[in-house]
């Protein structure tokens, strides 16, 4: 289970309870907190897997303590992370883009053949989408049309992009260069 998991089954539990307790007007101020933390936490989650799956990448293809490495993290992934995606597209070709139009034209063979893939990257940029209108519009006041179940949802569908991302960097990469591939850490 992971952290996004355990914090919709709590706030799940939280609403129940409040709901149950007859405490309706308490349920739908903790229900519209929660909705914003499920969101800014799905999204947090991501960049910090997304993040990660680079830079172990290029430990695996270089060493963990080599230059490029440092290089990768300091100036590509180092606050750098919401630059990578178009997140109002449906796509995430400008990601894709950024390792070369050898691995853009074969990942978008790939997303082109897989519905699955495709829907898992739509929720993946919906969430970034999603979380940049929460922050950028003062989150305080902000009103996020989506319920807890929709943010979740779109986080169950989203996952499955990294993991799917990682395979195929992975695929591509020991197609050009067969002693070279990476596990994702989590």
């Amino acid at each position: 289970m992971s952290v996004i998991d355990g914090l919709h089954k709590d706030f799940s539990d939280i609403l129940t309870f409040l709901y149950e307790s007859g405490e309706i007007s308490w349920r739908s101020v903790a229900d519209e907190n929660f909705r914003k933390i499920l969101l800014v936490a799905a999204a947090s989650h991501f960049e910090r897997s997304m993040t990660e799956v680079v830079v172990n990448f290029v430990e695996q293809v270089t060493a963990k303590d080599h230059p490029i490495k440092w290089l990768v993290q300091n100036k590509a992934v180092s606050r750098q992370y919401h630059t990578w995606f178009d997140w109002e597209k449906k796509n995430a070709n400008r990601f894709f883009g950024l390792f070369g139009d050898s691995f853009k034209n074969h990942i978008a063979e790939k997303v082109k053949t897989n519905n699955d893939v495709e829907l898992s990257i739509q929720s993946f940029l919906e969430i970034g989408h999603e979380r940049n209108r929460l922050v950028h519009g003062d989150y305080g006041s902000f009103s996020l049309e989506k319920t807890s179940k929709e943010i979740y949802k779109l986080y169950s569908d989203a996952k499955a992009f990294v993991e799917w991302f990682l395979d195929e960097l992975n695929r591509f990469t020991k197609e050009k260069s067969p002693s070279s591939t990476c596990a994702l850490s989590e």
